[in-house]
């Protein structure tokens, strides 16, 4: 999910015209150059729009047939991103002919598979005429639909991919295999269930456009604003005040995106004024607003888009992703919080007074009626509704609750800019679905998948924790080159089977993936939350990074621990081989291992540490991070050890000194 006007909504700064500039590029890079366009074609796209989020709430509570429900949805992608993304940058102010040309066209290649629907699905194996032209419009119409909305690097992926599945019988060893012709190719791609039009874009056309029109309801009801202003509020005037306001806000802010960028911008140009203030430098200002901003995706309930293609590729429901989230989710933020109490110290912290519209208990007496619709999603799923009813239900909560207030209250044209801007967030994250199912559905007709696995536990010599080591290097490679969504999508076909042939459970794997997906916002050379963050705050983009990577440590060291022991998987709570007493203090130690780890990163205990003292203590966190009894009384130890080395020693302040 992903929406920069939606979650810049919320900003409450000023930006120069030099750096939203360069917030426009860094967006741009993620989500494509979008239109600005009036008159007819604007209330074309507007209607367009409407018609997608009306045509997605519909299917939310009326069966319609599968195949039909994807296409008509593609058939709403693609009309409606070549009218809103611009061939090119320089175009943002016009439609030309071959934009509505692709449009109209792609209308024509859906068309045709539903005239006549029940012949056309029947002639997959072997195409006639009309189905090959069709079908190769139709890909190279996917792919353009992707370049204009997130670059080149996936419509290259794809091409690739497919060259793969043509000249297999040519390529080496182990990489070979029987080979495919164009009739094979084309049939799969563009007339079964397992191309395009496969489990990527079945999620995006369910779920995920449900949860983007949530978003957008919440956004223009108001509820987004609420929430950042509620968690400054709620901060008061701490000298860690404005950061744990960044805390707070980034998951807020996961209700309404799912972008770590968009999440990043809107936190930071909200936060960073005050983050200056209170004394952090820009370049740990900028690492700590990306590292807030990415944490958003992983925050149960509303996540990102990868996590509700996790439910759909492990077939289970979607409150079993997020009790899966639920520990580690907490685990983050908690050694965000501890970061920002020894940022306190470290830096001299200031106090600052965060209260922007209100105190928090004014706030939530006027607008705590926001908080109702995250209450009806979880409410609805613990009753065991699908996804897609609870967003639904979620939505008409929204929308019902906004009339309390007369400045929230749903008038015809807020009720359509909600709609429009629903399915507008949509099309980024449906373009690159329908991209990925090229990837997923060559990946069944050739056997990649089983291929990959074998040549990475090769690769790793049977190990399991080299196998992880080299999974979450080749998610950091793709990840700099393709959005989270694709790359989550990339890596369950081609590296959780490796994981699970090794005999960690799927869902493991799964969450593996899902963490080192995300962890590419925040990975250098190309680390967009971070470049965000630094475009805000005037910092070094690099520095920037880095101090992300500090901040983000906990979220890299975390899935190595539910993968690799079997112990771990407590943090997951999932309790198969250990006891409940067993996987309560793997918990507990976990909380305790997070908090000192924290401190190493961050250089402060009780004192500044040294850096012998800084190793003790980041090897005391890896003892109680670790599953067992053994390591929690090493860490025990390092941290006494620690301790008595800064209590000897008299030439730094103390923690107590500087409450």
């Amino acid at each position: 999910m992903t929406d920069k006007q939606t979650t810049m909504g919320t900003s409450g700064a000023d930006l120069t015209e030099e750096q939203q500039k360069k917030l426009d590029q860094l967006m741009e890079a993620e989500e494509g150059a979008t239109r600005k366009v009036v008159g007819f074609w604007h209330q074309v796209i507007t209607w367009l729009a409407v018609a997608l989020s009306a045509f997605a709430l519909y299917t939310a509570i009326v069966p319609v047939t599968t195949q039909i429900l994807r296409s008509v949805f593609v058939a709403f992608l693609l009309a409606l991103s070549f009218l809103y993304y611009p061939i090119t940058p320089k175009y943002k102010g016009k439609i030309t002919l071959i934009d509505i040309t692709l449009s109209a066209l792609g209308l024509v290649c859906i068309g045709y598979m539903l005239f006549d629907f029940e012949e056309f699905i029947y002639r997959a194996v072997t195409p006639e005429t009309w189905d090959l032209n069709l079908g190769v419009l139709f890909i190279l119409l996917i792919l353009e639909a992707t370049r204009r909305s997130s670059g080149w690097i996936m419509p290259i992926t794809c091409i690739l991919f497919l060259l793969y599945a043509y000249f297999g019988p040519w390529l080496p060893a182990p990489w070979t295999h029987r080979g495919y012709d164009i009739e094979r190719i084309i049939g799969h791609m563009y007339m079964t269930l397992e191309g395009v039009f496969g489990v990527p874009i079945d999620v995006c056309s369910t779920i995920i456009a449900g949860f983007c029109i949530f978003g957008a309801f919440l956004t223009v009801s108001g509820a987004g604003k609420f929430y950042v202003d509620f968690a400054f509020a709620s901060m008061g005037q701490k000298p860690t005040a404005a950061g744990r306001a960044v805390v707070a806000t980034s998951y807020f802010l996961a209700m309404v995106s799912g972008s770590g960028v968009a999440n990043t911008v809107a936190i930071g140009s909200v936060a960073y004024p005050m983050l200056s203030q209170s004394g952090y430098d820009r370049n740990n200002a900028g690492g700590f607003l990306a590292a807030g901003g990415m944490g958003a995706i992983t925050t149960p309930p509303v996540m990102g888009a990868a996590a509700f293609l996790i439910a759909e590729f492990l077939r289970i429901s979607y409150l079993d992703v997020i009790l899966l989230a639920t520990i580690p989710a907490a685990l983050y933020y908690w050694g965000l919080l501890w970061m920002v109490e020894f940022d306190a110290r470290k830096f001299g912290l200031k106090e600052v007074a965060l209260t922007r519209a209100g105190t928090a208990s004014q706030l939530f007496k006027r607008y705590g009626y926001h908080f109702i619709p995250l209450a009806a999603i979880v409410g609805f799923l613990v009753a065991g509704f699908t996804a897609q009813i609870a967003v639904f239900a979620a939505i008409v909560t929204c929308f019902l609750v906004s009339f309390i207030r007369k400045e929230s209250r749903f008038t015809p044209p807020k009720l359509m800019e909600a709609l429009k801007q629903g399915s507008l967030t949509v099309l980024n994250v449906g373009a690159i679905c329908a991209a990925a199912g090229i990837i997923v559905g060559i990946v069944s007709l050739t056997g990649l998948g089983l291929k990959l696995s074998s040549i990475i536990i090769d690769y790793a010599g049977g190990s399991l924790f080299m196998t992880a080591v080299y999974t979450g290097i080749l998610l950091w490679i793709i990840g700099l080159a393709v959005p989270i969504t694709a790359t989550y999508i990339i890596a369950a076909v081609i590296a959780a089977p490796a994981l699970t042939k090794l005999g960690v459970p799927d869902y493991a794997a799964h969450m593996f993936i899902f963490y080192y997906a995300l962890l590419s916002e925040v990975s250098p050379p190309t680390a967009l939350s971070p470049f965000a963050a630094a475009a805000i705050t005037g910092g070094n983009p690099y520095k920037t990074t880095m101090m992300a990577w500090k901040y983000t440590l906990p979220a890299f060291l975390l899935p190595f621990i539910f993968t690799v022991l079997p112990e771990g998987r407590a943090l997951l709570l999932h309790f198969e081989g250990i006891d409940v007493m067993s996987g309560v203090w793997t918990i507990l130690s976990a909380f305790v291992g997070i908090g000192l780890l924290a401190s190493g990163c961050s250089g402060w205990l009780l004192k500044r540490s040294s850096s012998l003292e800084r190793a003790i203590t980041i090897v005391g966190a890896l003892g109680f991070v670790l599953p067992w009894h053994i390591g929690s009384l090493a860490g025990a130890v390092c941290v006494a050890v620690v301790v008595v080395l800064q209590k000897l020693r008299k030439n730094a302040p103390s923690l107590v000194a500087l409450h």
